[in-house]
């Protein structure tokens, strides 16, 4: 199996693979992770309004349920699936928001605005890190798949969302890797040509707060 020379991967580059190298230890019945589902995803925000916007009334979301917890409020948001969820939203919201559906549903985002962490930070506020600005690298991007990707990527430009990778880019500098990991030495190498294929379909904005969302076709060439 031939690899990059920079590379440290396993694998071949530009080869899909599904189930990886199919290794995974098998999942029966009574395995005690049998049922397990990914729920949701958390986001500490600054500015409940304008994150709100953002992920209601551009991404097309809407509030499940609401809490101020004290220190916290939280802000739960899903979509609705179904025509009838969607001309009934707060039916829809009772109905997800019950605690014995909520565990069950998936594709869940929570917002979490800590009381006065909107203050400067002249004041005792403090920057939100994203995950991808250097040297605190980690949480990469919310992915979000979409009917027309051109048609929403422009709606958000509109908007004045900044937008961080164009559709049909798949240069190494647009994301997700940095010019200071290259320069470290980490990552080298460009796209290869089967995922360029793929990346040039998909663009990438960023929400208020700087984190990335990834816009995905949902009928992917």
């Amino acid at each position: 199996m031939s690899k990059s020379q920079n590379s440290s991967s396993p694998f071949e580059v530009g080869t899909f693979l599904p189930g990886g190298d199919n290794t995974d230890p098998a999942l029966p019945e009574n395995s005690p992770t049998a049922g397990f589902k990914l729920n949701h995803f958390m986001l500490r925000i600054r500015n409940p309004q304008r994150s709100l916007h953002f992920y209601i009334d551009l991404m097309g979301m809407r509030t499940v349920f609401t809490m101020n917890t004290g220190p916290f409020t939280i802000y739960y948001l899903g979509y609705p699936s179904t025509a009838e969820d969607r001309a009934d939203l707060p039916a829809w919201s009772a109905k997800v928001g019950d605690p014995h559906t909520l565990t069950q549903t998936l594709g869940l985002l929570e917002l979490y605005h800590i009381h006065r962490s909107d203050k400067s930070t002249a004041d005792g506020g403090y920057e939100i890190s994203t995950g991808n600005a250097p040297p605190n690298l980690g949480f990469g991007h919310l992915g979000f798949t979409v009917p027309n990707v051109p048609a929403t990527l422009e709606r958000l430009r509109n908007a004045g969302v900044p937008v961080l990778k164009d559709l049909g880019i798949s240069t190494r500098e647009s994301i997700p890797l940095s010019s200071w990991e290259e320069d470290r030495g980490v990552g080298l190498g460009e796209i290869h040509s089967n995922y360029a294929a793929v990346f040039d379909q998909i663009a990438f904005v960023t929400d208020p707060d700087g984190y990335t969302v990834e816009l995905v076709p949902q009928g992917m060439n």
